[in-house]
Protein backbone atom coordinates (compact mmCIF):
# COMPACT_ATOMS: atom_id res chain seq x y z
CA UNK A 1 0.00 0.00 0.00
CA UNK A 2 2.55 2.25 0.73
CA UNK A 3 4.47 1.72 -2.65
CA UNK A 4 1.28 2.21 -4.28
CA UNK A 5 0.44 5.55 -2.69
CA UNK A 6 3.80 6.62 -3.65
CA UNK A 7 3.36 5.80 -6.87
CA UNK A 8 -0.02 7.81 -6.99
CA UNK A 9 2.05 10.83 -5.78
CA UNK A 10 4.65 10.95 -8.24
CA UNK A 11 2.46 10.37 -10.99
CA UNK A 12 0.32 13.70 -9.72
CA UNK A 13 3.18 15.71 -9.65
CA UNK A 14 4.90 14.66 -12.88
CA UNK A 15 1.13 15.49 -14.26
CA UNK A 16 0.89 19.26 -12.56
CA UNK A 17 4.56 19.61 -13.72
CA UNK A 18 3.46 18.89 -17.48
CA UNK A 19 0.43 21.38 -17.53
CA UNK A 20 2.87 24.23 -15.49
CA UNK A 21 2.28 27.21 -17.71
CA UNK A 22 6.53 28.07 -19.21
CA UNK A 23 8.14 30.72 -17.93
CA UNK A 24 7.10 34.72 -19.10
CA UNK A 25 9.56 35.55 -21.50
CA UNK A 26 10.72 39.44 -22.39
CA UNK A 27 10.53 40.58 -19.22
CA UNK A 28 11.76 44.48 -18.69
CA UNK A 29 11.24 47.37 -17.02
CA UNK A 30 10.26 51.14 -18.69
CA UNK A 31 8.89 54.17 -17.29
CA UNK A 32 11.48 54.59 -14.24
CA UNK A 33 10.85 57.39 -12.07
CA UNK A 34 11.98 58.33 -8.55
CA UNK A 35 8.86 55.85 -7.34
CA UNK A 36 7.94 53.97 -9.32
CA UNK A 37 8.78 51.31 -12.43
CA UNK A 38 6.65 49.50 -15.32
CA UNK A 39 7.06 45.58 -15.37
CA UNK A 40 6.43 43.61 -18.81
CA UNK A 41 6.74 40.63 -20.28
CA UNK A 42 5.31 38.00 -23.09
CA UNK A 43 3.88 34.68 -22.50
CA UNK A 44 4.40 32.08 -25.21
CA UNK A 45 1.77 31.20 -27.49
CA UNK A 46 -0.38 27.94 -26.90
CA UNK A 47 -0.43 28.22 -22.62
CA UNK A 48 -3.36 29.29 -20.66
CA UNK A 49 -2.12 31.81 -18.12
CA UNK A 50 -4.62 33.27 -15.72
CA UNK A 51 -2.31 35.23 -14.21
CA UNK A 52 0.87 36.21 -13.26
CA UNK A 53 2.80 36.92 -9.60
CA UNK A 54 6.00 38.82 -8.89
CA UNK A 55 8.76 38.53 -6.90
CA UNK A 56 10.29 42.15 -6.14
CA UNK A 57 13.42 42.42 -4.16
CA UNK A 58 16.00 45.10 -3.06
CA UNK A 59 19.73 44.50 -3.77
CA UNK A 60 20.92 45.06 -0.67
CA UNK A 61 18.10 42.93 0.58
CA UNK A 62 16.11 45.12 2.90
CA UNK A 63 12.94 45.15 1.54
CA UNK A 64 10.90 42.31 -0.47
CA UNK A 65 7.76 41.95 -1.85
CA UNK A 66 5.31 38.85 -3.96
CA UNK A 67 2.54 40.55 -6.20
CA UNK A 68 0.28 38.10 -6.88
CA UNK A 69 -2.89 38.66 -9.79
CA UNK A 70 -5.18 36.03 -10.84
CA UNK A 71 -8.26 36.52 -13.25
CA UNK A 72 -6.67 38.82 -15.34
CA UNK A 73 -4.53 38.97 -18.86
CA UNK A 74 -2.65 41.80 -18.19
CA UNK A 75 0.99 41.37 -19.63
CA UNK A 76 2.44 44.06 -17.51
CA UNK A 77 2.16 45.72 -13.39
CA UNK A 78 3.14 49.16 -12.07
CA UNK A 79 5.22 48.95 -9.23
CA UNK A 80 4.70 51.68 -6.62
CA UNK A 81 6.23 52.86 -3.15
CA UNK A 82 9.78 51.90 -4.26
CA UNK A 83 12.77 53.65 -2.84
CA UNK A 84 14.42 56.80 -4.23
CA UNK A 85 17.82 55.88 -6.39
CA UNK A 86 17.88 51.52 -5.23
CA UNK A 87 18.55 48.80 -7.17
CA UNK A 88 16.00 46.36 -7.64
CA UNK A 89 15.72 42.78 -8.99
CA UNK A 90 12.56 41.41 -9.98
CA UNK A 91 11.36 38.12 -10.94
CA UNK A 92 8.03 37.30 -12.88
CA UNK A 93 6.04 34.12 -12.75
CA UNK A 94 2.92 33.39 -15.15
CA UNK A 95 -0.10 31.19 -13.24
CA UNK A 96 -2.11 28.59 -14.79
CA UNK A 97 -5.24 26.38 -14.27
CA UNK A 98 -2.81 23.84 -12.60
CA UNK A 99 -0.47 25.99 -10.56
CA UNK A 100 2.61 28.22 -11.71
CA UNK A 101 5.83 28.50 -13.96
CA UNK A 102 9.11 28.79 -13.20
CA UNK A 103 10.35 32.50 -12.23
CA UNK A 104 11.97 34.03 -14.72
CA UNK A 105 15.29 35.07 -15.39
CA UNK A 106 16.37 38.07 -12.99
CA UNK A 107 16.30 41.77 -14.04
CA UNK A 108 17.63 44.28 -12.85
CA UNK A 109 16.96 48.40 -12.95
CA UNK A 110 17.42 51.45 -10.68
CA UNK A 111 14.99 54.00 -9.78
CA UNK A 112 15.70 57.49 -10.52
CA UNK A 113 16.48 60.58 -7.80
CA UNK A 114 13.71 63.00 -7.58
CA UNK A 115 15.79 65.65 -9.40
CA UNK A 116 16.00 63.21 -12.69
CA UNK A 117 13.03 63.79 -14.71
CA UNK A 118 14.23 61.52 -17.82
CA UNK A 119 16.57 58.87 -17.87
CA UNK A 120 20.19 59.49 -18.42
CA UNK A 121 20.28 57.27 -21.48
CA UNK A 122 17.23 59.48 -23.13
CA UNK A 123 20.31 62.14 -25.10
CA UNK A 124 17.64 63.27 -27.19
CA UNK A 125 14.75 64.25 -24.36
CA UNK A 126 17.49 65.75 -22.71
CA UNK A 127 18.16 68.24 -25.25
CA UNK A 128 15.12 68.88 -25.41
CA UNK A 129 14.42 69.71 -21.70
CA UNK A 130 17.44 71.74 -21.67
CA UNK A 131 16.33 74.02 -24.74
CA UNK A 132 12.72 74.29 -23.05
CA UNK A 133 14.81 75.41 -19.64
CA UNK A 134 16.79 77.70 -22.11
CA UNK A 135 13.44 79.56 -23.85
CA UNK A 136 12.03 79.40 -20.05
CA UNK A 137 14.98 81.79 -19.28
CA UNK A 138 15.03 83.91 -22.19
CA UNK A 139 11.19 84.18 -21.35
CA UNK A 140 11.89 85.42 -17.76
CA UNK A 141 14.75 88.02 -19.01
CA UNK A 142 12.23 88.81 -21.55
CA UNK A 143 9.33 89.99 -18.97
CA UNK A 144 12.31 91.32 -16.87
CA UNK A 145 13.12 94.08 -19.48
CA UNK A 146 9.74 94.64 -20.12
CA UNK A 147 8.85 95.53 -16.59
CA UNK A 148 12.15 98.40 -16.19
CA UNK A 149 11.35 99.61 -19.33
CA UNK A 150 7.71 100.53 -17.78
CA UNK A 151 8.87 101.84 -14.74
CA UNK A 152 11.54 104.11 -16.63
CA UNK A 153 8.62 105.43 -18.39
CA UNK A 154 6.30 105.88 -15.77
CA UNK A 155 9.24 107.67 -13.88
CA UNK A 156 9.61 109.70 -17.09
CA UNK A 157 6.08 110.78 -16.87
CA UNK A 158 5.94 111.66 -13.47
CA UNK A 159 8.92 114.08 -13.45
CA UNK A 160 7.53 115.68 -16.23
CA UNK A 161 3.92 116.15 -14.25
CA UNK A 162 5.99 117.47 -11.92
CA UNK A 163 8.02 120.38 -13.84
CA UNK A 164 5.26 120.83 -15.35
CA UNK A 165 3.36 121.01 -11.70
CA UNK A 166 6.25 124.03 -10.15
CA UNK A 167 5.87 126.03 -13.37
CA UNK A 168 2.06 126.32 -13.17
CA UNK A 169 3.03 127.19 -9.26
CA UNK A 170 5.41 129.60 -10.23
CA UNK A 171 3.38 131.77 -12.62
CA UNK A 172 0.24 131.72 -9.76
CA UNK A 173 2.55 133.30 -7.29
CA UNK A 174 3.84 135.32 -9.65
CA UNK A 175 0.30 137.07 -10.65
CA UNK A 176 -0.61 136.49 -6.96
CA UNK A 177 2.23 139.20 -6.08
CA UNK A 178 1.11 141.70 -8.56
CA UNK A 179 -2.13 142.04 -7.67
CA UNK A 180 -1.17 142.42 -3.71
CA UNK A 181 1.05 145.76 -4.78
CA UNK A 182 -0.33 149.37 -3.33
CA UNK A 183 -2.89 150.87 -5.41
CA UNK A 184 -1.45 154.42 -4.89
CA UNK A 185 1.42 153.79 -7.48
CA UNK A 186 -1.58 153.67 -10.00
CA UNK A 187 -4.27 155.77 -8.16
CA UNK A 188 -4.90 159.49 -8.86
CA UNK A 189 -5.08 162.06 -6.24
CA UNK A 190 -8.29 162.57 -4.48
CA UNK A 191 -10.15 166.06 -4.97
CA UNK A 192 -10.93 167.70 -2.53
CA UNK A 193 -14.60 167.52 -1.33
CA UNK A 194 -17.59 169.93 -1.76
CA UNK A 195 -16.84 171.73 2.05
CA UNK A 196 -12.40 172.22 1.44
CA UNK A 197 -13.94 174.03 -1.70
CA UNK A 198 -16.24 176.27 -0.34
CA UNK A 199 -13.93 176.62 2.22
CA UNK A 200 -11.27 178.47 -0.64
CA UNK A 201 -13.61 180.47 -1.96
CA UNK A 202 -12.73 184.08 -1.75
CA UNK A 203 -15.46 186.02 0.27
CA UNK A 204 -16.45 189.27 -2.32
CA UNK A 205 -14.21 191.97 -1.52
CA UNK A 206 -15.29 196.12 -1.70
CA UNK A 207 -13.22 198.84 -2.92
CA UNK A 208 -13.57 202.08 -1.63
CA UNK A 209 -12.98 204.98 -4.11
CA UNK A 210 -12.18 208.60 -2.25
CA UNK A 211 -12.99 211.12 -3.78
Amino acid sequence: MAAGCGHIRSTELTRSKEHRPPSPVNVTVTQLKANSATVSWDVPEGDVVIGYAILQQRQDGQMQRFIREVNTTNRACVLWDLAEDADYIIQVQSIGLYGESQASKRVHFRTLKETDRLPSNSSNQGDITMEGLDKDRQLQTGEIIIIVAVLLMWAAVIALFCRQYDIIKDNDSNNNKEKTKPSSEHSTPERPTGGLLRSKKKSPSVNIIEV
